[in-house]
């Protein structure tokens, strides 16, 4: 039997299950989407998020080199992380109409680049945000916690 909850009930219980780790950096990137809305490059939310992580007194880390390393040789092929918030959460935004697989692969691709390990059993978290008011909102935000 499925018990009736207000909508009060349902967001404490929806606050209670979000990660300590990246509640505040979703808090971040919903500010900066409200801030900016939707149509800029994801560079300038990129810049923006930073500055509002500043702002929040979250430490980061921003455009990190990401080497190639194929058989001993490390390689410069100009891959960089986006961001890396308390050394332990790697953001990828994209200003795009809708995640695709490719997306996801990029993700976890840099994650095994890094040499870091991500947390069982969530691996890959997406958000939108601010898709309440903007649910075709073209800024996405990507992140793999790290153990």
């Amino acid at each position: 039997m499925k018990l009736l909850t207000t909508e009060s009930q349902r967001h404490r219980e929806i606050e209670n299950e979000k990660d300590p780790r990246t509640s505040a950096i979703i808090g971040a990137a919903i500010e900066v989407h409200r801030q900016l809305g939707p149509g800029l490059l994801e560079s300038a939310y990129e810049q923006c998020l930073c500055h509002e992580l500043h702002l929040r007194g979250l430490p980061f880390r921003c455009q990190i080199d990401l080497p190639v390393s194929y058989k001993g040789l490390q390689l410069d092929c100009g891959y960089k992380i986006d961001v890396i918030v308390n050394d332990e959460v790697i953001v990828e935004l994209k200003s795009v109409e809708k995640i695709l697989p490719v997306h996801e692969a990029q993700l976890l691709t840099y994650l095994k680049l890094s040499g870091k390990k991500s947390r069982p059993p969530n691996q890959l978290q997406q958000f939108v945000t601010d898709a309440r008011n903007h649910p075709q909102s073209p800024i996405k935000v990507f992140s793999v916690s790290l153990w």
